[in-house]
């Protein structure tokens, strides 16, 4: 897969799954509902167990159903790995030079974390693919719209405060894609293995970033 090739799927169809899990045991049931849903962007963070044996496993198991990638990564080191592993994207709460560097030495998009307009420079003039404004809870949707004003070229990724209600209002203002964890990942879904439900709620997201889009290009 090119580098372009990876950035389509990275954007389509805007919704990146964020896991944060306490255990790898679900993951590849999980994973499996939230691709039924339409979601295939898949962060798997390196606090999940195991992390790196699960990105090698999920990618083995659903290969081109899903588009899977690290997060949470802190250093060089951890981006080789977890690419070598099979991640095709790399996402970092911080902005951090090496990991940008480690990431395109192997063609893989890179997304680097910031949460003032100083970091998200920063991060884009340091060759991130897109700047995570992380967590964006605090900031809102009108902190993203302050910021694409006088910085248009930022491809931007919210994660944090995004849920199925303001996922398409980030959209319109201005990004290129969402990062929903928690408000997609409910607990009460996992603890039940409810899949079904899990599917219905990952193609509400999609639809609703789907909707936005379209409201954009009239």
């Amino acid at each position: 897969m090119t580098k372009q090739e990876s950035i389509h799927r990275l954007l389509n169809p805007g919704v990146v799954a964020v896991i944060r899990a306490n255990s790898s045991e679900q993951l590849l049931d999980l994973a499996k509902a939230l691709a039924a849903g339409g979601i295939t962007g898949l962060e798997i963070t390196m606090t999940t167990p195991n992390a790196l044996q699960v990105i090698t496993e999920v990618g083995k198991a659903l290969g081109d159903q899903v588009y899977l990638g690290v997060g949470s990564v802190l250093d060089a080191a951890t981006a080789r790995a977890a690419i070598l592993a099979g991640a095709e994207f790399v996402v970092s709460p911080v902005c951090k030079e090496e990991i940008i560097r480690a990431a395109h030495r192997y063609g893989k998009p890179v997304v680097s974390g910031a949460y003032t307009p100083t970091e998200a420079l920063t991060a884009w003039e340091n060759g991130a693919d897109f700047v995570k404004i992380f967590p964006a809870d605090g900031l809102g949707v009108n902190y993203l719209k302050a910021i694409k004003a006088p910085m248009p070229q930022l491809q931007i990724i919210p994660t944090g405060g995004v849920d199925v209600n303001n996922c398409g209002e980030f959209i319109k203002a201005g990004c290129a894609a969402v990062g929903v964890g928690g408000s997609l990942l409910k607990k009460d879904l996992l603890a039940r293995s409810d899949w079904a439900g899990l599917s219905a709620l990952a193609a509400q997201f999609v639809a609703n970033v789907a909707k936005a889009r379209a409201e954009l290009r009239k």
